[in-house]
């Protein structure tokens, strides 16, 4: 899976794109276009609005996929496809029209996770800017640069039981953005994985002694509050909120075709981020946060 959350640079909104390639093994599993082998996600989450979700699916024939390891990269469904630098989309759902053509680029990509057969959660655009067009049912976004967000590929078996994720992009006046990156989910044994990644003065710090200390996901709201320490110890703590009604309720097909996992999405969240003892960084719809599956929650 492929995907990119930009919130736009105006402030009104932001979108969530992904190219999904599910059970090629399978053919044509379902009808239904959340569980078909080639997909195509667009998600329109505007300031104080509804978000508004509009997902296309494609038999195998519809879908070109560049060879494992080997480069340029590109995945093509229908009359979307991403590359490496440049993203296009052009979706008919519901009476509905949805297209995109983008150009993005940043100074930091990372990779969260990596394990083995379970998969990975990488993110060669962790600072990304975005340039381009995105028309929907004849609303025209469009800027130079349009927005800010990331740009991310993860990869894996299954899903797992439950996860939570978030990136956000702290604009600097006058410097170049900080982002970070977070993640947890269930590994066998009862074990938890977790990591977070922050990119700040033009440095990555892999950040250690993880200490998740709230979680809320409610049908309103969405929290999550962690800290932890860099290489050198210096305290990092962060909180990241989503509310209604910009909180997208999805389901995800299971990858055996069996039920769906629940997903709650807020792609125009609130951050906030201590560095230290007085450094502090703050958005206010750069960032996004997601939790999926019914993993145990601190109360």
């Amino acid at each position: 899976m492929w995907f990119l959350r930009l919130g736009l640079a105006d402030g009104s909104g932001a979108w969530w794109f992904r190219y999904l390639v599910m059970n090629l093994g399978r053919g044509r599993s379902s009808d239904e276009p959340a569980a078909m082998p080639a997909q195509v996600w667009a998600t329109w989450f505007p300031r104080d609005g509804v978000p508004r979700g509009f997902i296309q699916g494609f038999p195998l024939e519809n879908l070109e996929l560049s060879p494992q390891r080997r480069l340029p990269f590109h995945c093509r469904i229908a009359k979307s496809g991403i590359e490496e630098g440049i993203c296009w989309g052009n979706l008919s759902v519901a009476g509905h029209a949805v297209s995109w053509r983008l150009l993005l680029n940043s100074q930091f990509g990372t990779t969260l996770s990596e394990k083995g057969w379970i998969g990975f959660s990488r993110s060669p655009h962790s600072d990304a800017v975005f340039s381009g067009e995105i028309v929907m049912d004849g609303r025209k976004f469009a800027g130079e640069p349009l927005g800010f967000g990331v740009q991310g590929h993860n990869c894996g078996y299954r899903h797992r039981t439950y996860w939570r994720w978030m990136h956000a992009y702290f604009r600097q006046v006058g410097g170049a953005a900080s982002t970070l990156e977070a993640l947890v989910y269930d590994l066998p044994f009862g074990l938890v994985f977790h990591n977070a990644v922050l990119w700040h003065q033009g440095k990555a710090s892999r950040l250690h002694r993880m200490e998740e200390r709230e979680i809320v996901r409610e049908a309103t709201r969405l929290r999550w509050g962690f800290s932890a320490v860099t290489a050198e110890g210096t305290r990092v703590e962060a909180i990241a909120e989503g509310g209604a009604p910009g909180i997208h309720q999805l389901a995800y097909t299971k990858t055996n075709g069996k039920g769906t996992i629940s997903v709650s999405n807020a792609s125009l969240a609130r951050a906030r981020l201590r560095i230290g003892e007085e450094e502090i960084l703050e958005t206010d719809g750069g960032a996004v946060l997601e939790m999926g599956g019914e993993g145990r929650e601190l109360q």
